[in-house]
């Protein structure tokens, strides 16, 4: 165990001052005796207000999550909110918090400081989802948003994201102009946090209300729904903020059979029911799947904490449930809707759709089919929203990405679980009257424009080495970067950093009209696509790996995903394997 050095000693010695309270001191004291490498992890930097925000550990120390860095970061916001709108008396802010320890007072804080600015909070009186944050900013004209979350992040973290006044998460120039901002915010004593009661207003149920009135809006097939009510759903908030609306949601569409996993509806920042409340994770969905065996249901649908993203698991042919990934999830999504926009006699030419980077190109073949144009932006729901914000011309429709993030409408800016699972719901509903399922629906797309397979590998190096490691990958991958893959040309490499696409037949290079982020791929004349970016919110390098096949006859499926999920496999071990050596 080394020790920590005087610089952090000195540093951690600055919060026993009487500006913190003593269960914060007593903690701080407890680490400079007992505890170097906790004490350097919890104090060696500043905890980073990132491009959307703040997330972090919880605990005490300055790369901690407590009650003192989210007050700083916050007048940091509240200075810029001031001075961004200085011609308006009382600018306002909507603030949400979710199920993990700590949000509810870390909203209180936040609410507190922004109304000791001078500033009008909408506050919701409990958890809430972040896509009705995002709804609310607009529909209240508010000139900015925050929610309290950590995302499907493991219990211990917690964080929160910042929105503007479009209801999008913050992009170039507010992000990089706040963070300045926060910076200068160095000491506690800095932060007005006595709040003003007067510039309080609680947001509850009647909230939900008008929410959920405009999800229900962007039904297609309204008498569907009607006729196929009694298909069956079962569902799990895991632990999160769906619980609090999404009952209601199906209540008010009218379907009948709507069975909520209630160990799961408990809200709990612990997760005590699952490793991870990830959807992404298998396990994360697993009581809900022995529960639609045991009810003989059709779907399964999973939101995560904030109820952002949406898991769900489909019955395949032989009435097993299968989990779809983001990608398959969005096929299917995107499907349907410009299939009912083409029928409705909606589509103008001048409509678009969005998805990042890293997404299947499966939704690019699906959009062409309906003439409908797709943007391809960076990775983060964000960029979407921006799309969105900058294309007054043309009319967005749909969006999503690979991390099960979905959305319908630009009411909401953000990705939003309550609205996909509503969409999924109707889409169950227009294929049970074609007399198919969903699964059923995702063979006919992958018959039609080919079957696209992914994989993604995350690996996580923790601490101030792993910060330092995954920079040192992504130099390797710039400065040697392979020449094929599985015995494919590369034939074109993107580096997002510098802004730059190479032709590696004729050495021709093209700028990528994206902001710049840390973001490489390369693709081959086998139409393999891999992409390698560090996490935005976590200690984490991940490669998404991408391939695809004609399906000549359905009968050819099983073989022709077997046949891609063993190449993907071999494909990840060229990239995984020497990081891990």
């Amino acid at each position: 165990m080394e020790n920590a050095t005087p610089e952090i000693i000195e540093k951690a010695k600055s919060w026993l001052s009487s500006q913190y309270d003593a269960e914060t001191r007593k903690q701080v004291q407890y680490l400079i005796d007992n505890d170097p490498n906790e004490l350097t992890e919890s104090f060696y930097r500043i905890l980073e207000f990132g491009t959307g925000g703040l997330r972090g550990i919880m605990g005490v120390g300055t790369n901690r999550m407590n009650i003192y860095t989210v007050a700083m970061a916050t007048q940091g916001l509240a200075n810029y909110i001031k001075m961004k709108f200085a011609d308006m008396k009382t600018p306002q802010i909507a603030i949400a918090y979710d199920c993990r320890n700590n949000s509810k007072e870390f909203a209180k804080i936040t609410a507190d400081v922004m109304t000791a600015n001078g500033i009008k909070v909408f506050l919701f009186s409990a958890l809430r989802p972040t896509p009705e944050l995002s709804f609310a900013i607009r529909e209240l004209h508010c000139q900015s948003g925050i929610v309290v979350t950590a995302s499907h992040n493991p219990k211990e973290y917690n964080g929160y994201k910042v929105y503007w006044e479009d209801g999008g998460q913050i992009v170039a120039p507010h992000d990089k102009n706040i963070i300045a901002e926060v910076q200068k915010i160095t000491d506690i004593s800095m932060v007005k946090r006595k709040g003003n009661a007067k510039l309080l207003e609680m947001l509850g149920d009647e909230f939900d209300e008008i929410y959920l009135n405009k999800v229900m809006s962007l039904s297609l097939s309204p008498k569907l729904i009607k006729k196929h009510k009694n298909l069956s759903f079962v569902y799990t908030p895991i632990h999160g903020t769906g619980g609090q609306v999404m009952p209601k949601l199906f209540a008010k569409a009218g379907f009948k059979n709507f069975y909520p996993v209630e160990e799961q509806m408990v809200t709990d920042g612990n997760f005590p029911t699952v490793v991870s409340p990830n959807p992404e994770e298998p396990a994360a969905m697993s009581m809900a799947i022995e529960k639609a065996k045991a009810m003989k249901a059709d779907v399964v649908l999973a939101t995560d904490p904030d109820a952002d993203r949406v898991g769900v698991a489909v019955r395949d042919d032989n009435g097993e449930f299968l989990l779809l990934n983001g990608n398959q999830t969005a096929s299917i999504l995107t499907y349907y809707i410009l299939t009912r926009w083409e029928e409705l006699g909606k589509l103008t030419g001048k409509e678009f759709i969005v998805k990042t980077i890293v997404t299947s190109d499966l939704l690019i073949k699906i959009a062409d089919k309906f003439n409908v144009k797709t943007y391809d932006v960076l990775t983060g729901f964000k960029y979407i929203a921006d799309k969105i914000l900058n294309k007054p011309e043309e009319q967005f429709i749909c969006g999503g990405e690979e991390s099960y993030g979905f959305l319908v409408g630009d009411f909401v800016r953000d990705k939003d679980a309550i609205i996909t699972c509503f969409m999924l719901a109707e889409a169950t509903a227009w294929a049970a009257e074609q007399g198919r399922t969903l699964y059923q629906i995702l063979k006919e797309i992958y018959m039609e424009f080919g079957v696209y397979r992914e994989k993604l590998v995350s690996l996580t190096k923790k601490g101030i080495s792993g910060i330092e490691e995954i920079k040192n990958m992504m130099l390797q991958f710039r400065t040697n970067p392979p020449k094929n893959l599985l015995g494919s040309r590369i034939t074109e490499i993107r580096d997002y950093k510098l802004g730059i696409s190479k032709d590696m037949n004729f050495g021709v290079e093209t700028v990528i009209n994206l902001p710049k982020s840390d973001v490489l791929q390369f693709f081959t004349e086998d139409s393999i696509k891999v992409s390698v970016r560090p996490s935005g919110t976590e200690p984490k390098i991940k490669f998404y790996f991408s391939m695809n096949e004609p399906l000549e006859k359905l009968g050819e499926l099983h073989g022709v995903e077997q046949e891609l999920n063993e190449n993907l496999d071999e494909l990840a071990k060229l990239f995984i394997e020497p990081q891990q050596a």
